[in-house]
């Protein structure tokens, strides 16, 4: 696959999440908020690359990949909040900043991949699937916590609207 369709498949992927999550603001969040931690389970697939194909990695460099997406996490953890709105259903806070980190993280990722070179082409994108996990894993687990106290404070139907980190 040459360049030009992964960035496009990545465009395509990038334009999904972006519009879900507008789309999240407007809708409430239903029953436990399960489905907040969903993307963390249609990240299983590409481990099995790992098991696949001969990768050429070293431990130090997975270990900075994984650290790289830890680093793009706190943006998206720090801009995703949840409110109860007069209707009494969770929502995703509207938040333009989160926005802006979204496309920070993408711009990051593509100035990276440019930068980073010496690679065999299924080795980075073995590291670029970690830095993806990197950030969605904890961003995901920290997201859902946020709603269960949220979703918490409604229960016991005190005045919290919004809980932040």
């Amino acid at each position: 696959m040459n360049g030009l369709a992964m960035y496009g498949i990545f465009f395509v992927i990038f334009g999904l999440v972006f519009w879900r999550r507008t789309r999240a603001m407007v809708r409430p969040v239903q029953g436990s908020g399960i489905k907040i931690l969903l993307p963390m389970l249609f990240l299983l697939p590409g481990f099995s690359a790992l098991l696949q194909f001969q990768l050429h990695l070293k431990v130090w460099e997975v270990g900075v990949a994984a650290l790289i997406g830890v680093l793009l996490a706190v943006p998206l953890i720090f801009t995703t909040n949840y409110e109860i709105r007069q209707d009494g259903k969770i929502y995703a806070q509207k938040n333009k900043t989160f926005f802006i980190a979204l496309i920070a993280v993408l711009v990051i990722r593509i100035a990276l991949r440019q930068f980073i070179s010496g690679i065999d082409p299924i080795s980075l994108s073995m590291l670029f699937f970690t830095v993806a996990v990197g950030y969605v894993v904890p961003w995901r687990i920290i997201s859902f916590i946020k709603f269960r106290k949220v979703k918490q404070s409604q229960m016991l139907g005190e005045e919290i609207v919004t809980i932040k980190a």
